[in-house]
């Protein structure tokens, strides 16, 4: 399973208050920069030369914090408050505030030593960080807290925490510019995918949508011999196995997938969600379920039947993993084991979760377009391996958007079908179920392999401010 996680840029602020020692100060800012620099996190923070040993205390220093901050505006993805001392709590809510970053903020606290309990030497970290979340809480400012109150930066749990922590800002910086292509109409029969497109935009998110008669269009006015159409071809063969595929159908599939990832280009789209079905089938000869599947492997997810709320469960997923996503059905029961069930597609899961992945076709759909016209479908297993699910969704009625997401297990179970097929192992599944249904869900949902239900409902709760519901079993 690739993991894809680039350099992230945290503001950082170190607090003091001038009645504790200074040498507290000028000590946790080589510890911290030691840290972010083994984690690949790229700091922002004052020099020793702009302020007493570059800490935040007083309103003047504030501001001079605020203003390096505000240079680095477009870089910084959230801010790490360090108090290695009590710490003046006005001096990091009056920085948060003039710089408007409105970007998650991380509250980390230093423990005392019991043999520095000396006026010299003791912290008071710890009363220190409750009257600087009570400050925070009292400016409107949104933050997040360690697992344990006070942690020295070195501990393990720290640096989990601010692992969690960068990518709980990468979820929140994603969702808050993501662009999503929606390419057709949805199926008919699927009114389980519809939503609210002025929902998602009043929370950053934007759709740019296109007729299928373009795409495909476009996609018969090329010809096999278009170097943009040999080229797709050629990563096409090199991704999966093409079976039993015809060479004149592959071809069609290269020329769907150059016009789809020019629309992707050309909008600046960040995912897809696409009218797989039948249209595609009955007026074009193919599935689209491979390129699909290469979108989504490349980091660029797309979902079936114009689920563009199951899109954007793929990529809020995929920004709090580093990792691909897949979107699934909740499909069967798994014999009488109340706590696994079946997931199932026709076939465009990406190929980390396919160890085994060939090119077919979709006897479903086949059934009512001629399975000759099916050809482009992946077939694959999905082995053990860890999982978060869960699934974004406009709940119109209610104006608002709302979640469930929650961990379990992919396991080896046997499982005779074809298709994009996994066993998921979930405890209470029958009160997830009993959830999913009475709250309105669809019955697609998402799964990642990974175990990021924390950092989703830390981003998506808290700093997007959506109602998330986190089943835990």
């Amino acid at each position: 399973m690739q993991n894809v996680k680039q350099q992230l840029t945290l503001g950082v602020i170190i607090g003091n208050r001038n009645f504790f020692p200074d040498s507290l100060v000028a000590d946790a800012r080589i510890e911290i920069l030691s840290v972010l620099e083994d984690q690949n996190i790229r700091p922002v923070l004052l020099d020793p030369e702009d302020t007493k040993l570059g800490g935040v205390e007083t309103f003047q220093d504030a501001m001079k914090c605020a203003e390096l901050f505000k240079k680095h505006r477009d870089e910084i993805v959230g801010v790490l408050v360090l108090l290695p001392n009590f710490g003046d709590e006005r001096g990091v809510a009056e920085t948060l505030k003039l710089a408007k970053l409105d970007v998650p903020v991380l509250v980390q606290a230093y423990p005392d030593d019991l043999e520095k309990l000396d006026v010299a030497r003791r912290r008071d970290s710890w009363c220190g960080k409750i009257s600087v979340c009570n400050n925070l809480y009292q400016y409107g400012i949104k933050y997040t807290t360690t697992t344990k109150h006070v942690v020295h930066p070195s501990d393990p749990s720290f640096i989990a925490d601010l692992n969690d922590f960068m990518a709980v800002c990468r979820v929140v910086r994603g969702l808050r510019n993501v662009r999503i292509g929606a390419v057709g109409a949805r199926p008919g029969g699927f009114n389980t995918v519809r939503y609210s497109e002025k929902i998602l935009q009043r929370n950053g998110i934007s759709v740019t949508t296109v007729d299928l008669s373009e795409i495909l269009g476009n996609a018969e006015r090329l010809t096999k011999d278009d170097s943009a159409v040999l080229d797709r071809l050629e990563k096409i063969k090199a991704y999966t196995p093409t079976g039993l595929t015809p060479e004149d159908v592959l071809i069609q599939i290269a020329k769907l997938d150059v016009v789809l990832n020019q629309f992707m280009e050309v909008n600046a789209l960040d995912a897809t969600a696409i009218q797989c079905w039948t249209s595609i089938q009955q007026n074009y000869g193919c599935n689209v379920c491979t390129s699909m599947s290469m979108m989504s492997e490349n980091m660029l997810p797309s979902a079936c039947e114009v689920d563009v709320t199951g899109t954007l469960s793929m990529y809020a997923m995929q920004l709090a993993s580093g990792s691909p996503s897949a979107l699934v059905d909740w499909n069967n029961n798994y014999a009488s084991d109340e706590e696994k069930c079946v997931l199932f597609h026709c076939g465009n899961w990406a190929k980390s979760f396919l160890p085994d992945i060939k090119m077919s076709t979709a006897p479903i759909l086949g059934t009512t377009v001629g399975e000759e016209n099916t050809f482009g479908a992946l077939d694959g297993r999905t082995p053990a391996m860890p999982l978060t699910y869960g699934r974004i969704s406009t709940d119109d009625p209610k104006g608002i958007i709302k979640v469930y997401i929650g961990e379990g297990e992919l396991t080896d179970d046997a499982l005779n079908t074809f298709g994009n097929r996994a066993v998921a192992k979930i405890n209470n599944l029958q009160g997830l179920m009993q959830y999913v249904c009475k709250n309105g869900f669809e019955h697609h949902v998402v799964m990642n392999a990974s175990k990021t239900a924390g950092i989703l409902k830390e981003a998506l709760g808290n700093y997007m401010g959506w109602e998330v519901y986190h089943h835990e079993g």
